[in-house]
């Protein structure tokens, strides 16, 4: 006997296959437990499509630069603080409270070469979705992203030695922050770490607080506060604040843009901020490496308009300096 196919039996199949599937989800039946495992075949099905899909994303969801192996102690500050209880870290291994999810996450030393620079951005900003594995905590930080690629690309051949080199603070109540800015305030000669030593010290406590409740980008500094007490805050912006570092005092390179704006474009003076006297940060003596960086930071990845950010008058100014005007009006501001 042939059955004939016709549309209207292979639509009846199709509804009776959505049905038994929905029928048999509403019962319960089908084991979520971590502890229960994957098939292998349900193991490999699911890591070959993260896999494809990571691969196709990252060719028209990553930017052009996706790698910087210039800066690695913030990054590999995070890392300790936020991946390495999954992950472990050369010579610590992974929680074998974390290593009993489904699935466990994976000895990165051993599988980050089984990626490209562009896929292992992709992963570190957007996470996997079904595993432990979060999206980048600060959407609107790519500079901190690419420094992690350039960290994961250095552990196959870390040693423990490097690793805690990196990592490493002064023993103290102050640890989670000296680790990157030292014990001295002047951030181990980082380029990506701004120098805390003589900042005010309520714009410190300000910056924490703004990390701590999310008001403020930045990953690393969002792991760090969110785990303070408004106790520590206070401790640690008198601390920094009374380190001898940055200079109060004015500019000691004059510079048309800092001294006197661009009328032209609307764009007010530094000094008229952060002149002596003034509640903007202090500038004087700070990196120009990391003043240039935040001011292309505040600029945006894209072209975007000023009401992208309301609340942050940095971004609207930042968007109306030159680009070829940065690095030198960053020198001059650092002077």
């Amino acid at each position: 006997m042939t059955i004939r196919l016709t549309w209207k039996r292979l639509v009846l199949g199709l509804v009776a296959v959505v049905l038994f599937g929905m029928g048999f989800a509403w019962s319960g039946l089908f084991p979520i437990a971590a502890s229960s495992g994957h098939w292998a075949i349900t193991d490999w099905f699911l890591h070959w499509t993260m896999q494809n899909s990571a691969r196709t994303y990252s060719t028209f969801q990553t930017p052009k630069e996706v790698h910087d192996n210039g800066a690695l102690v913030s990054a590999a500050g995070h890392f300790r603080q936020s991946c390495a209880v999954c992950h472990g870290a050369p010579g610590t291994p992974p929680s074998p409270v974390m290593q009993a999810a489904t699935p466990p996450a994976p000895d990165l030393a051993k599988t980050v070469d089984d990626y490209s620079d562009r896929e292992l951005f992709w992963i570190v900003r957007h996470g996997v979705k079904y595993t432990g594995m979060p999206a980048w905590p600060a959407g609107e930080r790519p500079d901190e992203v690419r420094r992690m690629v350039g960290f994961l690309r250095r552990l196959p051949g870390m040693s423990a030695e490097d690793y805690r080199a990196l990592t490493a603070a002064p023993p103290g109540p102050l640890a989670r922050c000296t680790g990157c800015h030292g014990g001295d305030g002047k951030g181990r000669g980082q380029t990506d770490i701004p120098i805390l030593a003589g900042q005010k010290e309520q714009f410190l406590l300000s910056a924490l607080r703004d990390f701590a409740s999310g008001k403020r980008q930045g990953a690393v500094m969002q792991g760090a506060a969110s785990g303070m007490t408004e106790t520590e805050m206070r401790a640690a912006a008198r601390y920094f604040a009374n380190l001898p570092g940055l200079r109060s005092g004015s500019f000691a390179a004059p510079h048309p843009t800092a001294d006197r704006g661009l009328p032209g474009k609307q764009l007010p003076s530094c000094l008229s901020c952060h002149a002596p006297g003034k509640a903007a940060p202090v500038l004087s003596g700070q990196r120009p490496e990391y003043l240039a960086a935040r001011l292309r930071q505040w600029r945006g990845e894209e072209a975007v308009i000023d009401a992208r950010k309301p609340r942050d008058p940095m971004a609207v100014i930042a968007r109306r300096i030159p680009e070829a005007e940065i690095d030198g009006l960053a020198e001059a501001l650092s002077r």
